[in-house]
Order: structure tokens, then sequence, then C-alpha cells
């Protein structure tokens, strides 16, 4: 099914072969007349993609066709990438080389000539090879010719209360018949068991989960129970997976280091004599032994304890079930009618169409109660008012399809099928990750860029822009949910019936491997490998097939990493085409100086790795790389002196034990969008960064010996967000500067646990351009200054933990653009008596707590 979005990659293959073959450098390198033949065959192949893509589903030979025009699509993008590498390369030796002997060397390896030699053979093996199959072309007669992909999204404007649980429609009185299974004590019918199991039983899509969740945030129920525990068990019912996240629902803490002995006795001592709500959702395990062992493992709880389950199954709810099992029935179709309008018009906008209104009754009515159909549908025809579109979907034949228990949801379907092509590619992408993984926007948006998946008419628009208006265009089509706004990231997670579509959409693409996978064979063609396991739990090497295609290698549970050093090894000698490579969590103390090799590499991750001391200086010779997080290595003594080299470099996320990072050369990083520095405790000043032009936002947390910012802060006109945290000795000082006014134009400013800051530092004033400010745990922090008032831009202001503020300014009322405050264990600001009332009269959320929640 990963045909369906050919026409994307059509387009992305032609955009790098349109960069280079205008350029002079395809003259230089003899490939230009190569490149202009290969342009016109794809031109005219990818003229009738979007029609084949379409029909390939009844048609098995167009179905191969189209799986050959891939094969021959990846070759040339991975071609054309080495084009793209060598001009990378040559620019670095241009820009330093030419007073560098030492960087001349460094990169003496390339031999021009021969590059040329071999790109000439490779580009004409690739259009010999793509004529041929676009000989093939003419066997498909219907084939209609279409080189514009006039699906489009209507985008609906960012908020996120369509995922506030609050919002819910129809389900009150499910909720209370729950609740009341809960509540009931023991011996209300119950045999007086410690712990009793209420199932949720339903198709997919009718909002189990969501139910579980309107029932599990009742104030009621947390009240009755002295632990909530909420833990999403999908298709792996595996026994030490499961007690460790219990444990991580209850403490917040990782511990996939303890062995399963280890964990039975820690989560024991978790649930002993403690009444206990445990939910247990999208169970699939039919083993009722697996079930027998974890239940046993529960029964230290306090009597009234209680497990919810969700499930599509009827067979599992009546195996787990101590209550009779609580089935859920679709919404009536009054509510699911008022569901949809909520998605698929602006407030009160469906009266100015009757015609529309008749349809929908139509259309919510296929969907058969299913509050997921409904939303999704409503969602696709948000702001679509011509009658056409809504006809379009009332009589689409997908509603054939009749969805069963473990069947792709017909609405979904359509939705996705009514995708713009470099959508469908990104969603495809989400199948890399387990389902209910919690997905950080920066992390998808620098996946999708490193497979270049990113696409603007606007050359200037910034690509990480580009990738949160695609998170934000899902989202409003119901494939994400569960939004969380931490201002410079949202934190989503991808609905199960959603992750399926991914799965059914990216098969043959995208590979998991399973605890206890023995065998992964036939899957050659595979583009994406993800590992659920420890790298002790992999098949022997001898099973892997030689993954000539493979893009990525991903370790998405955190605290799973490589064991040692094999798998690195593998990838550096057979995958020569990997853009994402993900050793976080990995043991092994040193990284190849082979690892220079990978020159398509994008991501490079070794997060948490406690051992390694040293990065090989070759790692300077991945020109191509986006991102490189070796965050939190303890043990990492110094970063390489060529850093600076790294010339496409986004973000940074850095850990060391130097205590100065001059020499380094990352302060001429000029791409770098995202700096973060982090436990960094040697670290006595920062280098200076006014060659840091791009840089959006810099982050630095747990650097205790640091004190103040570098005078080249000033020159950051690109800067947003600014956030520092747990730093003993900062005070937000610049050096060298007294009260100097700085052009920035910061929108978010976070400030945790200093306890050096009395009071914000002058230079921010001219930051009028802030939108929202966090003060957190600054103890000695005393007082807003006067100039505060002037922060126009002000929406968010929250302050919590500052014992020292006693008032807010005068002039509170001349923020006029305030709509949030909130303070937190503030003993000394009453601001709701007092002067200061009147100072924040004109708020319109105004949050006091007197502790923390």
């Amino acid at each position: 099914m990963a045909e369906t979005f050919l026409f994307n990659i059509a387009q992305i293959v032609l955009g790098k072969i349109g960069t280079l073959a205008y350029g002079e450098a395809s003259l230089v390198w003899g490939v230009h007349h190569d490149l202009q033949r290969l342009e016109r065959t794809l031109s005219n192949v990818r003229a009738v993609l979007l029609d084949a893509e379409e029909k390939q589903v009844h048609n098995h030979a167009l179905r191969v066709w189209l799986g050959q025009l891939k094969d021959v699509f990846s070759k040339a993008e991975d071609v054309l990438d080495e084009f793209e590498c060598e001009a990378l390369r040559k620019q670095v030796v241009k820009t330093c080389g030419s007073t560098s002997r030492k960087v001349r060397r460094f990169f003496s390896s390339s031999n021009s000539l021969a590059f040329r030699i071999r790109m000439a053979h490779k580009i004409k093996e690739i259009r010999e090879k793509l004529d041929e199959i676009a000989a093939d072309k003419i066997k498909f007669h219907c084939l209609v010719e279409n080189v514009v992909d006039r699906r489009i999204v209507h985008k609906r404007e960012m908020t996120h209360s369509f995922v506030n649980t609050s919002d819910v429609i129809g389900r009150d009185v499910d909720k209370e018949k729950i609740i009341e299974h809960l509540l009931m004590h023991p011996g209300d019918g119950e045999h007086c068991r410690s712990v009793s199991v209420v199932p949720i039983v339903g198709i997919g899509g009718l909002g189990k989960t969501t139910l579980a969740k309107l029932v599990f945030n009742d104030e009621r129920v947390a009240q009755h129970f002295q632990m909530r525990l909420w833990v999403c068990v999908s298709n792996d019912f595996d026994l030490k997976i499961l007690m460790t996240k219990i444990i991580k629902s209850a403490f917040h803490e990782n511990v996939n280091d303890l062995d399963p002995d280890q964990l039975q006795t820690r989560l024991r001592a978790t649930l002993n004599d403690q009444k206990f709500l445990l939910v247990l959702d999208d169970v699939w395990n039919e083993d009722r032994s697996k079930w027998i062992e974890l239940t046993d493992l529960l029964r230290g709880g306090a009597h009234g304890s209680k497990i919810m389950v969700t499930t599509r199954s009827n067979s599992i709810a009546a195996m787990v079930e101590t209550v009779p099992t609580y089935k859920l029935e679709g919404l009536p179709q009054q509510d699911c009618l008022a569901l949809f309008v909520k998605w698929a018009f602006k407030e009160r906008l469906e009266r100015k169409y009757p015609n529309l209104m008749e349809i929908a009754t139509e259309i919510v009515r296929k969907c058969g109660g299913v509050p997921l159909a409904v939303r999704t549908l409503g969602s696709l025809l948000f702001s679509k008012t011509d009658e056409r579109d809504w006809i379009f979907v009332r009589d689409n034949e997908i509603w054939k399809l009749k969805q069963k228990e473990d069947d792709i949801l017909p609405a979904l379907k359509l939705s996705y099928d009514q995708m713009p092509s470099y959508l469908k590619q990104c969603f495809a992408c989400c199948a890399i990750f387990p389902k209910d993984y919690e997905f950080e926007s920066i992390e998808l948006i620098h996946i999708w860029m490193a497979h270049d998946l990113l696409r603007s008419p606007d050359e200037n628009q910034e690509l990480e822009d580009i990738g949160m208006q695609y998170i934000n265009e899902l989202c409003s089509r119901s494939f994400f949910q569960d939004f969380e706004d931490y201002g410079q990231i949202y934190v989503f997670k991808l609905h199960d019936l959603a992750h399926d579509l991914a799965l059914f959409v990216a098969k043959g693409e995208c590979l998991t491997i399973q605890p206890g996978a023995q065998n992964i064979a036939g899957a050659q063609r595979a583009r994406h490998l993800s590992f659920l396991t420890s790298e002790s739990d992999f098949p022997d090497q001898a099973l892997f097939p030689n993954f000539e295609n493979l893009r990525t290698i991903y370790f998405p549970i955190e605290g799973l990493g490589p064991y040692n050093e094999s798998l690195l090894r593998r990838c550096v000698l057979n995958f020569k085409c990997l853009r994402v490579l993900d050793l976080s969590d990995s043991t092994f103390d040193v990284l190849p100086q082979t690892i220079g090799k990978m020159k398509h590499l994008r991501i490079l991750d070794i997060s948490r790795n406690l051992k390694i001391k040293r990065l090989p200086d070759s790692i300077c010779k991945l020109q191509n790389l986006q991102v490189l997080s070796v965050n939190n290595c303890v043990e990492l003594e110094e970063l390489p002196r060529d850093m600076g080299n790294l010339i496409s470099l986004r973000l940074l996320h850095l850990t060391t034990k130097q205590s100065f990072l001059r020499e380094t050369g990352i302060g001429s990083l000029r791409s770098l969008r995202v700096l973060v520095v982090t436990q960094c405790n040697n670290l006595a000043s920062l280098f200076e960064l006014q060659l840091l032009t791009n840089l959006r936002s810099l982050k630095i947390e747990s650097c205790e010996n640091l004190k103040s910012l570098p005078h080249g802060i000033m020159n950051l006109t690109a800067l947003q967000h600014l956030i520092i945290s747990n730093c003993k000795k900062f005070d937000m000082s610049v050096e060298g500067e007294e009260n100097q006014y700085l052009g920035l134009n910061l929108q978010i400013l976070r400030l945790e646990k200093l306890p050096k800051l009395a009071a914000l530092p002058p230079w921010l004033q001219s930051a009028t351009t802030l939108q929202t400010i966090q003060i957190e745990g600054c103890t000695n922090f005393a007082a807003l200054p006067e100039w505060f008032i002037n922060l126009r831009s002000l929406q968010k202001l929250s302050i919590s933990r500052c014992p020292k503020l006693l008032s807010l300014p005068d002039g509170m009322d001349h923020l006029t653009s305030l709509e949030e405050l909130r303070i937190v264990s503030c003993p000394g600001l009453y601001p709701e008596t007092g002067a200061d009332l009147s100072k924040i009269a004109h708020i319109p959320c105004v949050k006091v707590l007197y502790a923390d929640y």
C-alpha cells in the first residue's frame, strides 16, 4: 500500500533533479544531459501516478508496476543525494580548507574524477531502468493524466478544545453506570474480592478509551482510590513490559533496567495495601494463563481495588470479568449529528446550509453510531460548502466495507484517501512507532525532514513550521489526539485505529521487531526498522536480510536500546543509505570512526548512553546531519573540535564534561535552529553565539556552574524560545552588558529553579514580543520590574513557588493581551484580595492555588 504516495516521491525526486540539472555542478560532473532525459521520463510517468494510485486497489498488474517504479525512485533519490553530499563537502572545504591544510586532509577521501565517472554511470543506469518501466505505461490504457494533486486541506484554527474529554457528547449515562460499579464497596455483590475487574467492550472507534478517561478523571473516582494507574496494553501482553508500565504510571520513573524478579518485588511494594484503580486500555490478549499471572501480582492491593479493562473482544471481556461486562453501544443519531455539526461547521454556521444538513443526516446514519467515524468525516468536510463534496462522501464506495473487530474504520480510510499525497506519506511514517506512543512534535517533524517530506511553495518558510502545519492538518482530520501544548512543542498520540491504518498503508515499508522475534526474512523492501525490544532479544544476525532500502533504525521505547556494537557495525557496513540512526539508551563505549562513511545520515541520536567518553572526529564528516543528540551522555569528556563542519545541523542536544565550548566550532553552526545544553556541570561559560543567526530555541538545563549568557545573545534576532532551568549560579545577566538594549524577538520565556534570580534582568525589557512567561521555583525572586507592564504582547503569565514575591507591579491593566494569569504556591501573594485585585480584574482567566497540584 506504500505505493499510494508514489506521486509525492516523484515530486521529491523531480525537485532534486531540477535543482541539480540546471545548476553548474551538473555540467562540471558531466551528467547534465542524462539528468534532463531522466527528468522528462519521470515527468511523463508522474502525470498518471495520481490516477494509478487510486486504481491499483482493483488491478494487481498496476500494483506491480507501481512497486517497480517505487524501487527506481528510491535508487534515484539516493544517487541525487550523493550529489548533494558532494556539494556540501566542497562547501566545507571551500569555507575552511583554503586556510587549513588539516581540513583538506580530513576530506581528502573524495576523488573528483572517480566521483564523476561513478555518478555518471549510476545516473545512466537509473535512466535506462526508468525508461524500461515507463514503456509499460501503455498497457494501462485507462490511466488519466493529472500533474496536480488537487486534494487540499481546509485548515481549521488550531485549538485543542476538541480533544478535551469534557466536550464528549452523549456518554453521561455510560459514565455514571461505570462509576457506580467502581465505587461499589466490597461485599456489595463482588464476593469480597480484593481486586475486581470491570470490562468495557465495543468495536473500535466507539470511544471506549475516551469513556475510560472520563471515569478515570472524575473527582469522585479520584477521591475514592488512593492510587490511579493507566496502562495502554495493545497487542503485546508481555508481563515484564506491563509491570514496567504500571510502576512508571505510579512513580514516573524509568525501571527498564530491572529484571522480572526485581520488577515483581517493586510492583508488590507499590500496590501493597493501597486501594487502587488500574486501567488496562486496549487489551488483545486471549491467553488466560497470562491474565492470571498478572492478576496474581495485583492481589496485594486493598479491598475495593478495581481493574478497568477496555477491549474490542467479547471473549476477552468474558475471560477477565468479575462483574458483568459493560457493552458500549453506538451513539444515538441525534448525538451523532450534534457531534458531526461541531466538527464540520464553525459555530452556528450550519443554519446557513440546510441543504448540507440534509446530506449530513444521511452521512451520519452511515457511521453506525461510531463517534470516531462521525468526527473524522466532519473534519473532512470542515469549511467545504460545495454540495458535490458532501455527496461524494455520502455515496462513496467505501461504505460497502463493513467494519469488523479488526478492520480499518471506513471513515478513516476515506479521510486518508482524500489527503494530499505529501500528507499521506508523512502519516505513514507514524507506523514506525508503537501504539499509544507519546509523540513530541519536534521529533516527528525531524523524521519527516530527514526523509525530505516537508515541502512548501514558499521557499522562505522554515521546515519546522511546515512540519507543524502538517501536524495541525493531521490533527484536524482526527488522526492525532490527546494534545498537550508545552509552548515550543506539542505532545500527542495517534488514535489506535489511526495506528492500524498507518500500519496498513505503510505495509512493506515499516517493519517492527517485537520481543521474541525469530525470523524477519522476506522483508528486504522495508525502509523503516523499529525495535520494541532490547538488542539482547534480537534475532541472530544470520536471520537479518540485507535491507538495501533501509532508511530508518529506531528504538522508540525509552530505556530499550542497542546492547552492544554489533548493530552499529551492521549499520555502517550494510546500510549505506540510512537517514535516521537511533542509538539512544545504548551501552557501548565506543562509536567507530567508520560512522563518518554514513554520508546520507540526517539524524544521529546517542542520548542516554552512560559509557561513551568521546565522539570520533569522523562524525564531523556528516555534512547532511540535521539532528545530533548526545544529551545525558554523562561520561562524555569532550566534543570533537571540528563540529563547525556540520553545516546542515539544525538541532544539537548536548551533554559534556568540558568547562569551555569555544574550541568546538559550535558557535559557527549557522543552520542551527535548536540548541539544548543539559547536565554540563563543569561548564563555566557558553561559547559566543553571534553567528547562530537562525537559532530559534535555546534551552540551558542543569548546568550548575554556568552564571550568565554570552554577549553574543544580542545578535540572535531569530530567537523565539529561551528556557533556563535548574542552574544554581545563573542570574540571567549577559556578559559584558549593563542595561544593554537587545533587539530580541522572544515569544516564550521559561525560568525554573534559579535560586540566584532576584528579578528579571533589564535587557529583557526590549523583548516586547513576549507572549508567555513562566517563572517557577525561583526562591529569591522578589519583584516584577516596573517596565514589565510594557510587554503588551504578553498572553500568559505563570508564577509558582516564588515565596519572596509579595506584589504585582502597578499598571498591570496595561497588559491588555494578557488572557491567563496563574499563581501557585506564592504565600506572600494574594491577588484575589487587597491592592492587587484591581490590577488583574481585566484578565479573563485567573488561577490562584496555594499548593502544587
